[in-house]
Protein backbone atom coordinates (compact mmCIF):
# COMPACT_ATOMS: atom_id res chain seq x y z
CA UNK A 1 0.00 0.00 0.00
CA UNK A 2 2.89 2.32 0.82
CA UNK A 3 4.26 1.79 -2.68
CA UNK A 4 0.89 2.54 -4.17
CA UNK A 5 0.58 5.89 -2.26
CA UNK A 6 4.18 6.70 -3.14
CA UNK A 7 3.50 6.06 -6.84
CA UNK A 8 0.32 8.12 -6.67
CA UNK A 9 2.25 10.98 -5.04
CA UNK A 10 4.97 10.84 -7.68
CA UNK A 11 2.37 10.72 -10.43
CA UNK A 12 0.52 13.78 -9.13
CA UNK A 13 3.75 15.67 -8.58
CA UNK A 14 4.84 14.80 -12.06
CA UNK A 15 1.58 16.12 -13.51
CA UNK A 16 1.89 19.41 -11.71
CA UNK A 17 5.45 19.89 -12.88
CA UNK A 18 4.55 19.24 -16.47
CA UNK A 19 1.40 21.47 -16.40
CA UNK A 20 1.57 24.63 -18.55
CA UNK A 21 2.29 27.65 -16.35
CA UNK A 22 2.76 30.33 -19.08
CA UNK A 23 1.49 31.25 -22.51
CA UNK A 24 2.40 33.84 -25.10
CA UNK A 25 0.81 35.59 -28.04
CA UNK A 26 2.25 37.61 -30.88
CA UNK A 27 0.93 41.22 -30.73
CA UNK A 28 1.34 43.61 -33.66
CA UNK A 29 1.91 47.32 -33.04
CA UNK A 30 1.15 50.40 -35.11
CA UNK A 31 1.40 54.18 -34.95
CA UNK A 32 -0.02 56.97 -37.07
CA UNK A 33 1.89 60.23 -37.10
CA UNK A 34 -0.26 63.29 -37.88
CA UNK A 35 0.79 66.81 -38.65
CA UNK A 36 0.75 69.21 -35.72
CA UNK A 37 -2.22 71.58 -35.55
CA UNK A 38 -1.38 75.07 -36.73
CA UNK A 39 -3.05 78.50 -36.43
CA UNK A 40 -2.10 81.67 -38.31
CA UNK A 41 -3.75 85.02 -37.63
CA UNK A 42 -4.85 86.82 -40.79
CA UNK A 43 -6.98 89.74 -39.46
CA UNK A 44 -6.97 91.60 -36.13
CA UNK A 45 -10.13 92.31 -34.09
CA UNK A 46 -11.24 95.92 -34.69
CA UNK A 47 -14.41 97.50 -33.28
CA UNK A 48 -14.16 100.66 -35.38
CA UNK A 49 -15.23 104.18 -34.32
CA UNK A 50 -17.46 104.49 -31.26
CA UNK A 51 -19.03 107.67 -29.87
CA UNK A 52 -18.77 107.97 -26.08
CA UNK A 53 -21.93 108.54 -24.02
CA UNK A 54 -22.96 109.76 -20.57
CA UNK A 55 -23.83 106.19 -19.61
CA UNK A 56 -21.80 103.00 -19.81
CA UNK A 57 -22.31 100.97 -22.95
CA UNK A 58 -21.27 98.07 -25.09
CA UNK A 59 -20.48 97.33 -28.69
CA UNK A 60 -21.01 93.73 -29.76
CA UNK A 61 -19.03 92.73 -32.83
CA UNK A 62 -20.25 89.42 -34.26
CA UNK A 63 -18.02 86.97 -36.11
CA UNK A 64 -19.91 87.87 -39.30
CA UNK A 65 -18.66 91.49 -39.00
CA UNK A 66 -21.93 93.11 -37.92
CA UNK A 67 -21.91 95.27 -34.81
CA UNK A 68 -24.59 96.49 -32.45
CA UNK A 69 -24.27 99.27 -29.85
CA UNK A 70 -26.01 99.50 -26.49
CA UNK A 71 -25.74 102.75 -24.49
CA UNK A 72 -23.24 104.24 -26.95
CA UNK A 73 -23.40 105.12 -30.63
CA UNK A 74 -21.53 103.88 -33.64
CA UNK A 75 -21.07 106.14 -36.61
CA UNK A 76 -22.39 104.87 -39.91
CA UNK A 77 -20.91 107.91 -41.68
CA UNK A 78 -17.38 107.27 -40.40
CA UNK A 79 -17.39 103.68 -39.11
CA UNK A 80 -13.62 103.28 -39.09
CA UNK A 81 -12.13 99.85 -39.59
CA UNK A 82 -14.54 97.14 -38.42
CA UNK A 83 -13.32 93.54 -38.55
CA UNK A 84 -13.85 90.38 -36.61
CA UNK A 85 -10.55 88.64 -35.93
CA UNK A 86 -9.71 85.92 -38.41
CA UNK A 87 -7.30 83.00 -38.33
CA UNK A 88 -6.54 79.97 -40.49
CA UNK A 89 -6.45 76.63 -38.66
CA UNK A 90 -4.65 73.74 -40.36
CA UNK A 91 -5.92 70.55 -38.71
CA UNK A 92 -5.57 67.72 -41.23
CA UNK A 93 -9.26 66.77 -40.96
CA UNK A 94 -8.93 66.06 -37.20
CA UNK A 95 -11.27 67.42 -34.51
CA UNK A 96 -9.99 70.28 -32.40
CA UNK A 97 -11.06 72.70 -29.68
CA UNK A 98 -10.72 76.50 -29.65
CA UNK A 99 -9.86 78.32 -26.43
CA UNK A 100 -10.41 82.09 -26.13
CA UNK A 101 -9.68 84.39 -23.19
CA UNK A 102 -12.37 85.36 -20.70
CA UNK A 103 -11.44 89.01 -21.12
CA UNK A 104 -8.78 91.28 -22.57
CA UNK A 105 -7.85 94.88 -21.75
CA UNK A 106 -7.15 97.70 -24.22
CA UNK A 107 -5.21 100.79 -23.09
CA UNK A 108 -5.59 104.38 -24.29
CA UNK A 109 -2.45 105.19 -26.27
CA UNK A 110 -2.26 108.73 -24.79
CA UNK A 111 -3.36 107.83 -21.26
CA UNK A 112 -2.68 104.17 -20.29
CA UNK A 113 -4.76 104.61 -17.12
CA UNK A 114 -7.86 104.71 -19.34
CA UNK A 115 -8.91 101.21 -20.37
CA UNK A 116 -11.55 99.29 -22.30
CA UNK A 117 -12.37 95.67 -21.51
CA UNK A 118 -13.26 93.11 -24.16
CA UNK A 119 -15.12 89.97 -23.10
CA UNK A 120 -17.73 87.44 -24.26
CA UNK A 121 -15.65 86.22 -27.17
CA UNK A 122 -17.52 84.26 -29.84
CA UNK A 123 -16.16 82.16 -32.67
CA UNK A 124 -17.58 80.98 -35.97
CA UNK A 125 -15.56 78.44 -37.97
CA UNK A 126 -15.90 78.20 -41.73
CA UNK A 127 -15.06 74.53 -42.10
CA UNK A 128 -12.94 73.03 -44.83
CA UNK A 129 -11.40 69.59 -45.28
CA UNK A 130 -7.99 70.10 -43.72
CA UNK A 131 -8.08 73.89 -43.19
CA UNK A 132 -10.72 76.01 -41.43
CA UNK A 133 -11.08 79.78 -41.26
CA UNK A 134 -12.26 80.93 -37.85
CA UNK A 135 -13.81 84.35 -37.28
CA UNK A 136 -13.88 85.81 -33.78
CA UNK A 137 -16.15 88.48 -32.37
CA UNK A 138 -16.48 89.91 -28.86
CA UNK A 139 -18.12 92.54 -26.68
CA UNK A 140 -16.38 95.87 -26.01
CA UNK A 141 -17.37 97.50 -22.70
CA UNK A 142 -17.22 101.27 -22.30
CA UNK A 143 -17.49 103.35 -19.12
CA UNK A 144 -19.73 106.42 -18.90
CA UNK A 145 -17.92 109.39 -20.50
CA UNK A 146 -15.15 107.13 -21.80
CA UNK A 147 -12.07 109.18 -22.65
CA UNK A 148 -11.64 109.54 -26.40
CA UNK A 149 -8.53 108.20 -28.07
CA UNK A 150 -7.02 105.14 -29.71
CA UNK A 151 -7.16 102.03 -27.49
CA UNK A 152 -4.95 99.03 -28.14
CA UNK A 153 -2.84 96.36 -26.46
CA UNK A 154 0.30 95.36 -28.31
CA UNK A 155 0.52 91.97 -26.58
CA UNK A 156 -2.67 90.78 -28.29
CA UNK A 157 -4.85 88.00 -26.92
CA UNK A 158 -4.28 84.28 -27.33
CA UNK A 159 -6.43 82.05 -29.48
CA UNK A 160 -5.43 78.45 -28.79
CA UNK A 161 -6.39 75.43 -30.86
CA UNK A 162 -5.71 71.88 -29.72
CA UNK A 163 -6.61 68.43 -30.95
CA UNK A 164 -9.44 66.71 -29.05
Amino acid sequence: MKNYIFLLFIGLFGLSVSAQNSASANVNSRATVIDPIKIDKTVDLDFGNIISAYNPGQVILSPDGSRVAYGVQISNAIPGTVNPAEAVVTHGNNNYAITLPEQFTLYNQENPNQVLVIDRFTVQPQEGNIVDIIKIGATLNLEANQTSGFYTNSTGFNVTVSYN
